[in-house]
């Protein structure tokens, strides 16, 4: 499933979450800021990343099927295209290790489901910020 909002075009976030409503609050929240591409694993999110679809920012829940949450940032970070392309684990996982193996894996940022839209919207930004992506939104 690919959904794509053209609202603001220049700034491309692409969410990997299998749950249909979890999708749909994401893409409720991100749509009037951002182009929402959304995937249901992160073999499909490779398989658009690899089709030529850059991104500026990824979310990516950590357990979807097929290629899980830290398989996709070892792809991601062991590809010479992709490597720099920040990622932020949005997961139901609470514990310390787990928020420490997705960092150590190269997550940019690591925040527990569930989660207040505003922070989540924070956290891009400031991440976005930090990218040059943006100077502020």
């Amino acid at each position: 499933m690919n959904i794509v909002q053209e609202e603001f075009p220049s700034i491309k976030v692409m969410v990997i979450e299998d749950n249909k409503p979890m999708q749909l609050v994401l893409n409720h929240h991100l749509k009037t800021r951002f182009q929402v591409s959304i995937f249901p694993d992160g073999f499909e999110a490779m398989a658009y990343l690899h089709e030529g679809h850059i991104v500026d920012i990824i979310i990516s829940d950590l357990n979807t099927p097929r290629i899980n949450g830290y398989e996709l940032l070892d792809q991601l970070r062991t590809s010479g295209f992709f490597s720099s392309i920040p990622v932020i684990v949005l997961s139901g996982e609470e514990s310390t290790e787990t928020r420490i193996k997705c960092l150590e894996a190269g997550a940019d940022d690591y925040l527990i489901k569930p989660f207040n839209p505003r922070e989540l919207l924070a956290r891009i930004n400031a991440i976005l910020r930090r990218t040059g992506k943006i100077s502020t939104i």
